[in-house]
């Protein structure tokens, strides 16, 4: 009797000690990520308008912009949410409107469609491959990527193809590589919003056309462009 009483203390002390000393459990530390950066990638949607019309000029269809490409962050404050930004990109944009251009063995001409004219389609289109640079601004940390943003900057864009297509009951008129485009094009723009959606606004600061005229007057119409812009890391 006594030998099993010695026994059960004996057994009873080492479980206590044994519970008392378990290792405690290990908490693996977040890693803070001092050097974070933001928003390498970009896509836009535009709609896409043309300002310093000629008269007579107009928009009547929707005409639509995508552009897309990568950006390198390169924030210059402690906290990182002040930047500057600076990468390669490429547009395509459409400007549905009622300004005809034919191809003559002088060059290219230009005119406002009559009114009464019968057309499926008149419109020029242009593919870029776009240079921006921009300031940013923004309300960012290393633990989420949710944040309020301003962004600003210029775009230079050199004209890689253009296309003009005219469709009516007289048939269909195209014509590649216009001399008359300005192949050197740069602009204005911005971008604001919160996490991956924003507001975003572009304005050419040069002219579409270099040489082209109607009635002899310069045609000086520049792009300005509407839509939302997205980010993704």
């Amino acid at each position: 009797m006594r030998l099993f009483l010695s026994c059960f203390l004996f057994f009873t002390v080492f479980n206590v000690f044994a519970q008392q000393n378990t290792a405690p459990e290990i908490v693996p530390l977040a890693k803070i990520d001092s050097l974070y950066r933001e928003d390498q990638f970009y896509f836009a949607i535009t709609y896409n308008t043309l300002s310093d019309k000629p008269a007579g000029l107009s928009q009547s269809k929707f005409s639509s912009g995508f552009s897309g490409g990568f950006l390198r962050d390169m924030p210059i404050n402690k906290k990182r949410t002040v930047a500057i930004a600076s990468g390669i990109g490429f547009s395509y944009n459409n400007y549905n409107q009622n300004m005809s251009i034919t191809s003559t063995p002088s060059g290219n001409e230009y005119a406002i469609i009559d009114a009464d004219a019968k057309y499926s389609k008149n419109k020029f289109s242009l593919l870029s491959v776009d240079v921006p640079v921009e300031f940013r601004w923004r309300t960012s940390t290393f633990e989420s990527h949710k944040f309020w943003r301003i962004y600003t900057g210029i775009k230079f864009s050199y004209l890689l193809y253009d296309k003009s297509a005219f469709n009516s009951s007289m048939g269909k008129t195209h014509i590649n590589g216009n001399k008359d485009f300005d192949k050197i094009q740069y602009g204005a723009y911005i971008s604001s919003g919160y996490n991956t959606i924003n507001l975003y606004a572009y304005y050419g600061l040069n002219p579409l056309f270099k040489s082209a005229k109607i009635a002899g007057e310069p045609v000086k119409m520049n792009a300005l462009n509407l839509g939302i812009i997205f980010y993704i890391l």
